[in-house]
């Protein structure tokens, strides 16, 4: 009797077990619309800050010509401009507590391409059609390859989900894994630090690997800070665990440290290159960080992986492109007094420079290489009368401007 029930038995635990397998494609469903929650988040957040960062930009033009430098901030257009800008970071604070830090991050595309096309709808000089075509051509084309990029992105993004307690992100942060990525990460700052502070080893490349390598220790911190609030919010309180207060103490200075070291970057190097390669290699550190921290493409199948990787990678020659096709400021040319030479400083009254100008296109006393000027174009020799201060006129021999070479 015994014998006969058993297989019954068995045949009836069926069922349950077929039940339990079918769960998994809820949780999958349920995974994709919190990706899309986050990527629609990230992506309203990079836009509106995109506008916002333009709304500013045109208050300071507009007011360029102003005797008050702060004239700015009693004008709507610049306080517009701060509150959207507030709305766009706490949109993309929001996505990284709902999707993966892998797919959140190379989402920052989206504010490139929204100000490209920005500058360009707004554009103030007149091209003719052929010409407009020539010009942005590699605009066009690197925003449509950003956009598909982002859809890449989005579709096969990792779509691991867990609730970010304090248990969970003290069980990651003490992992092996990230234990050995923060070594590594560790040595590698030092010496990119070491050379750039000793060796003076200003180059854009070393910079911008400093700003990377503390931008994913930022991120890591903003999706723990981001997801613990999230918990606290749904009622599970994490703001009394002492790891939230460290995740925000390390979020704070890494994000300081990483402004100051894009501001040396700027008055370095233009803003293009920095946009370009700063997203490349921040985007490539974040997402190491996210798949060591978080476990983002843990259980991903290798077709996942590979697209998500071709999609970054498309982002990436997509922002190439739009950074590549900017318009390069015109540099400043510095001027030197004439009053500041020796002899020159009683060739007027009160001793005021002279700038003359020869043809609109040389001034003396221009930092430029005046080589292939004819020689009639040549600075001549400029006669000083001196006044007389006293019975004895004095005699002062004439003053001949010095052509700059190109070493001076």
């Amino acid at each position: 009797m015994e014998g006969g029930n058993s297989p019954s038995l068995q045949l009836q635990q069926l069922p349950l077990a077929t039940a339990a397998v079918s769960v998994q494609p809820h949780t999958d469903s349920f995974s994709y619309k919190e990706n899309l929650i986050g990527a629609l988040l990230a992506i309203f957040g990079h836009l509106v800050s995109s506008i916002a960062l333009n709304l500013q930009k045109y208050s300071h033009i507009r007011l360029a010509g102003s005797k008050d430098p702060r004239a700015y901030f009693r004008t709507k257009t610049w306080w517009s401009g701060f509150l959207l800008l507030l709305l766009g970071e706490l949109g993309v604070f929001s996505s990284y507590a709902f999707a993966p830090l892998s797919l959140i991050v190379p989402l920052s595309a989206v504010s490139v391409v929204a100000s490209a096309i920005i500058g360009i709808i707004f554009i103030k000089e007149k091209w003719k059609p052929k010409e407009f075509l020539r010009r942005y051509v590699l605009s066009f084309v690197g925003c449509g390859l950003a956009v598909v990029g982002t859809y890449l992105l989005v579709t096969f993004g990792p779509n691991s989900h867990e609730k970010m307690t304090a248990e969970n992100i003290t069980r990651h942060l003490v992992s092996w894994p990230f234990l050995l990525y923060m070594l590594v990460e560790i040595i590698v700052f030092c010496l990119l630090l070491y050379f750039y502070k000793e060796r003076n080893a200003n180059y854009i490349v070393v910079i911008l690997l400093l700003v990377a390598l503390l931008g994913s220790m930022t991120v890591v911190t903003v999706k723990a800070v981001a997801g613990m609030v999230l918990v606290s919010i749904q009622g599970t309180l994490q703001l009394d665990s002492p790891i939230f207060y460290i995740m925000l103490v390390c979020m704070i200075a890494t994000a300081i440290y990483q402004a100051t070291f894009l501001a040396q970057a700027s008055q370095l190097y233009d803003s293009a290159q920095i946009s370009s390669i700063g997203y490349i290699l921040s985007t490539t550190a974040a997402i190491s960080a996210g798949a060591t921290f978080y476990l983002d493409f843990m259980g991903e199948d290798v077709l996942h992986i590979c697209m998500f990787a071709l999609g970054c990678l498309i982002a990436f020659l997509g922002v190439f492109l739009i950074t590549r096709n900017r318009k390069k400021p015109v540099p400043f040319e510095p001027y030197i007094s004439m009053d500041a030479m020796p002899g020159m400083q009683n060739m007027h009254d009160k001793g005021i420079a002279v700038q003359p100008d020869l043809k609109a296109s040389f001034s003396y006393g221009a930092l430029e290489n005046n080589d292939s000027m004819p020689e009639i174009y040549t600075p001549a020799t400029l006669p000083i009368v001196q006044e007389q201060h006293g019975s004895k006129a004095a005699s002062v021999p004439p003053y001949r401007v010095l052509e700059h070479s190109k070493k001076e």
